[in-house]
């Protein structure tokens, strides 16, 4: 009886286990994650967990099963099909990418043939196999993304010439954008984890229909991994990884763990990064050696000589990374997630001041950036329901906390400046969808509100008091943002779609100036403003090999309180001042494109683009009831302000390749040139400083059962003097030197290679050689010098 009863339970076992299918994709062996799975009417669904595994206990032997991934064919079978075929699917490659699903241009699912703008997305295949270190590395590695370094701690993109608070974050939805983001260098994009994001879009060109003021230029949108649920009564998944990078001596560890049940899943990521001090290549400019640097030895200052050169003392930082979500279906046609984000880095030094000198030694003997923390709770309920005025709703509501300070003593100074800025931030979003037939309609509301801390600090090393300084911005200041809008695609016929979006802003500001160290000749700041913007587009397919794409769209950029009531040093000699009379900004683009399957091998991409930007917020020469020098902190320095003083356009093409010259090897290039103009005072026009130079990439792939590799160059255009913007004309520092002593930006590129192993079902190992030939280079408007040659090696265990 006994033995009965055991080879009934092996044979239920085996029953249950053959209930579990896998799905693979066709062309690399691969299993295949996020997989949707779902009966015809759709009241039965599941999804294939990290190794591409899910349970089809639901379904019945004869019912039709629809698998669905988001760069897949639709595979249509039944259960039993799929049980006789040994429980295995495999799915294949949508070679029309315009078949995409996108997330970005409407905050639901949108076939990507639908949406005429300009969309870059990011695979979690490609994150997996670049490894990138930061997300802004990950940014650039697309090819269509330019980025800007001061330090190690930092990575600021630029799109379409365009750059900081006029370019939008998000993260799974939640704007980033707060009411300090300022006009020179950001670094916020660092502290989302290129190791914890499932996939991101890139919108090149405006995105204020949808995402209101400061998308200008582009939106840059990352989602995060996602829960999964399971069907059994337990599913475990998850990932291990490291990295180790010769050129900082770079040390990564990470690790992820999801437990899938029927209506609950949990999901905990945590990442830790160590980076040491940079090192440069060896071909290259002398600018941009580091022979001397400052240490400081019984409370006094010294210039001491670098043993190597080449290494850029002092940059090494560390970084921590975590995440938390918890999902809960009550029923398939309701989601809710729950997410916690947390990221700190240790301080890190702002490289690009501590080689500026002063009479001929170095201006600072410190200068570094505190801890830069950011937190973000947020809570995100959608439904799928039938009603008369909506097919979907989801409402996300969300709180960040954002900390970073600033450090700063001259060389040779007995008093350490210190500003620190806290800013809570609050957004609520409300979105509908509703469907007529083939055409969708979205609109929505959102709500923004920021609190701003912030103080300032003088100690004096001497005798180690402390005293008030003036605070960076007023403290206790705000900023809000009210908005309606709505989006209508519109498929006219099979070969042409079009989409109509638009707007409508409210912002209010709010900042007091009675407590400043400074006699401004106010003492507030009170901002009320609205703006309406729009867009219209359309795609048109004449035939299946040719496809042309048109949009015309407004943006705008609301004054925020970086804006309005910053006070700091801007330049050696120069300090911003407050300025409460600011007004918006507002952007006019157009763009088209072009995507051409020449053949069944060989597919191309072109893109053009003209934006104007009108009453641009820019720093010029300011005065206060006629007073144009102020002392501040001990040196007398010219009073500026950001004003609307200026128009700016920016034009550019931008174009990519893909030949596949077998079913192995294949071909990818991108390349984008972008070109810009800003007005002065006195109406003459100058290059726009944001508009970078020519800059792409090309990879030769090669791709075969359990290998890959990847052989390409990265490159990028020269600057010479006349081609940098005025204000980069005067930070000699940051560049090299041309024949006749002015400072330029080099052209530059590199070699590099990446080879990537499938060991077994659960170890994957990849190995880069970047910049093979030790190019010496720096990218444009960058203070800290590129890696040299680079080894990076990682190994990822998934289970």
């Amino acid at each position: 009886m006994r033995l009965l009863l055991f080879i009934l339970f092996l044979a239920g076992c085996n029953s249950l286990q053959a209930q579990e299918v896998l799905v693979i994709d066709e062309e690399t062996g691969k299993p295949l994650p996020y997989v949707a799975i779902y009966n015809r009417d759709k009241t039965k669904s599941t999804f294939t967990a990290g190794q591409g595994r899910a349970d089809l206990t639901k379904f019945s032997p004869g019912e039709v099963i629809i698998f669905k991934h988001v760069s897949h064919r639709e595979h249509v079978t039944t259960k039993k099909q799929i049980l006789a075929a040994g429980a295995k699917v495999y799915l294949v490659i949508d070679d029309n990418n315009l078949q995409e699903i996108v997330l970005s241009v409407s905050r639901f699912n949108s076939r990507s043939r639908d949406v005429p703008q300009k969309l870059v997305s990011i695979k979690p295949a490609e994150i997996a196999f670049t490894n990138p270190q930061t997300s802004a590395d990950m940014l650039q590695r697309t090819g269509k993304v330019y980025v800007q370094k001061s330090q190690m701690g930092g990575g600021s993109p630029m799109i379409r010439g365009f750059a900081t608070n006029r370019l939008l974050l998000t993260v799974d939805g939640v704007r980033m954008n707060n009411a300090i983001f300022r006009s020179g260098n950001l670094q916020n994009v660092i502290s989302v984890d290129p190791l914890a994001v499932r996939e991101a879009e890139v919108i090149l060109g405006p995105g204020s229909v949808i995402y209101g003021s400061d998308a200008i230029g582009g939106v840059m949108n990352f989602y995060t991994l996602k829960p999964v649920f399971s069907y059994k009564e337990e599913n475990i998944s998850g990932n291990a990884f490291t990295r180790f990078s010769t050129a900082s001596n770079e040390k990564t560890v990470h690790a992820d763990v999801n437990f899938g049940y029927e209506k609950w899943a949990f999901l905990s990521s945590i990442s830790y990064s160590d980076f040491g001090d940079l090192r440069m290549g060896s071909h290259g400019p002398q600018e941009y050696l580091r022979p001397k640097y400052v240490v400081t030895r019984n409370g006094e200052d010294f210039v001491v000589d670098n043993d190597d050169p080449r290494v850029q003392v002092p940059t090494g930082y560390n970084q921590i990374n975590l995440l938390q979500k918890i999902a809960y279906q009550p029923h398939e046609l309701w989601d809710l997630t729950m997410g916690l984000y947390y990221s700190t880095t240790s301080n890190f030094p702002r490289y690009d001041r501590l080689y500026q000198e002063r009479n001929g030694r170095p201006r600072s003997a410190e200068w570094y950036y505190g801890p830069q923390r950011w937190f973000l709770g947020n809570v995100q309920i959608e439904a799928r329901t039938h009603r008369k005025m909506y097919d979907k709703v989801k409402f996300t509501g969300a709180y960040q906390f954002f900390n970073e300070s600033r450090n700063d003593r001259d060389f040779g100074g007995d008093i350490k400046y210190h500003s620190e800025e806290n800013v809570d931030a609050w957004s609520a979003n409300l979105d509908f969808e509703k469907n007529f037939g083939k055409d969708k309609f979205h609109y929505g509301a959102e709500y923004v509100l920021n609190f701003i801390g912030s103080t300032g600090s003088q100690r004096n090393l001497l005798n180690n008091t402390i005293a008030p300084d003036p605070s960076r911005y007023p403290d206790g200041s705000s900023w809000q943002s009210i908005a309606a809008y709505s989006s209508f695609q519109w498929e006219i016929n099979k070969q042409l779609n079009a989409q109509f979006g638009a707007r409508y802003n409210r912002i209010l500001l709010r900042a007091n100036f009675e407590d400043s160290f400074y006699d401004f000749p106010f003492d507030n700041a009170n901002l009320e403003t609205g703006a309406l913007t729009g867009s219209a587009g359309i795609n048109w397919k004449p035939n299946h090999r040719t496809t042309w794409r048109a949009n015309i769209s407004t943006a705008f950029r609301a004054p925020n309180i970086d804006d309005i009531g910053k006070i700091f040093d801007s330049e050696p000699g120069a300090v911003v001042v407050p300025n409460p009379g600011l007004r918006p900004e507002y952007a006019y683009n157009m763009d088209a494109g072009l995507n051409w399957k020449i053949s069944h091998n060989f597919i191309v991409d072109l893109g053009t683009f003209y934006t104007i930007l009108e009453d641009a917020m820019v720093r010029r020469e300011f005065d206060l009831n006629g007073v144009t020098i102020i002392d501040y902190q001990g040196e007398p320095s010219r009073v500026q302000a950001i004003q609307n003083a200026a128009g700016a356009y920016v034009y550019g093409i931008e174009a990519g390749a893909e030949l596949k010259i077998s079913q192995a090897l294949k071909i990818l290039s991108q390349l984008t040139v972008t070109r810009g103009r800003e007005e002065q005072e006195d109406g003459s026009t100058v290059p726009l400083r944001h508009a970078a130079p020519l800059f792409g990439n090309t990879h030769l792939v090669w791709t075969s059962g359990k290998v890959k590799l990847d052989f390409f160059s990265e490159y990028n255009g020269q600057f010479d003097y006349e081609d940098l913007a005025p204000e980069e004309q005067g930070k000699a520092f940051l560049y090299a030197v041309d024949e006749n002593g002015n400072p330029y930006s080099p052209s530059w590129y590199t070699l590099n290679f990446t080879g990537q192993y499938e060991i077994d079902e659960h170890w994957q190992a990849t190995a880069s050689l970047e910049n093979i030939t030790d190019q010496r280079y720096r990218t444009y408007s960058s203070g800290l010098t590129a890696p040299g040659r680079n080894l990076v090696l990682a190994l990822r265990y998934s289970f």
